[in-house]
């Protein structure tokens, strides 16, 4: 068995050295499209953000987008753990996965896993330990680099990289509701990593994400899905939003807030076909 997970997508998705990385965070977070500031410093040493939904593409297309959850997220302290659920988009591994022990590595430094959460987790009987699933798998790496930039002058975190093949919505109900109770009097974060509409006309992709992203402001993990299949969205991460919308509301989150929409027309490309990506924020 791997104790480390060294990265699969550095030089491709996100550039390939720490100095690059920064720099390339330094963009993602100035851009027209992105927060337009670098993050300053905790604000509030209360913590009442609960979740993320965050993009996955390369940072060139999706990367704006993305600052501007883990912008709201500098404001506050780092949590003890951080939940990364991902969908599976290699078929490897077990329906849903979770990485066991060790650390994840990036060109900025190693993170821990939360073994202790993760055993508990599989003890619950919803999620099996299981690496194949992940070590090809970019939709969890590239939250990394993001949770690494805004945390770095701040204590060191865990993570929980969890992986979805099974995106369902009973499964994501059982799963969420399994996470709520492993993480339940801990100080945790989930972020829900996926990416909207794949490959359809510009206007297409706002008007079929804008259904999915009322259900999301709503936290309505339920009508979520009911919109997925109805409108044929091509969401690849439905499951881990679901699981992260049922989880957050039982942890305490009772507002989300849509932070920024935008396509890879809008940050990078044609406007022919496109990628949509949007950044929301679960809180207390």
């Amino acid at each position: 068995m791997l104790k480390d997970r060294r990265p699969s997508v550095a030089g491709s998705f996100y550039e390939s050295s720490a100095d690059a990385i920064r720099d390339q965070m330094t963009w993602c977070f100035l851009h027209r499209i992105g927060p337009r500031s670098l993050p300053a410093g905790i604000e509030s040493s209360e913590r009442h953000i609960l979740a993320l939904v965050s993009p996955h593409a390369g940072y060139i297309y999706s990367g704006p987008v993305a600052a501007h959850g883990y912008y709201q997220l500098s404001k506050e302290l780092a949590p003890e753990v951080v939940v990364i659920i991902g969908p599976n988009h290699t078929g490897m591994g077990a329906g849903i996965s979770v990485w066991g022990e060790g650390t994840w590595i990036t060109p900025l430094g190693r993170v821990p896993v939360d073994a202790d959460l993760a055993r508990d987790l599989a003890n619950k009987g919803i999620v099996e330990i299981d690496q194949e699933a992940h070590l090809y798998e970019h939709s969890i790496e590239v939250q990394l680099p993001f949770l690494q930039f805004i945390y770095q002058n701040q204590k060191g975190f865990k993570i929980l990289p969890i992986c979805m093949m099974l995106q369902d919505y009973m499964t994501s109900l059982e799963l969420g509701n399994a996470l709520a109770e492993a993480l339940k009097g801990k100080s945790s974060v989930i972020v829900a990593s996926t990416d909207f509409s794949h490959y359809v006309p510009y206007s297409e992709a706002y008007k079929k994400d804008s259904l999915v992203g009322e259900c999301i402001i709503k936290m309505d993990a339920k009508a979520l899905s009911e919109i997925v299949i109805r409108e044929n969205v091509s969401m690849c991460g439905p499951g881990p939003v679901m699981t992260t919308i049922v989880a957050a509301k039982r942890l305490g989150a009772n507002t989300c807030k849509k932070l920024c929409y935008a396509t890879s027309g809008d940050t990078c490309g044609s406007k022919d076909e496109v990628v949509g990506y949007g950044s929301y924020m679960m809180f207390r």
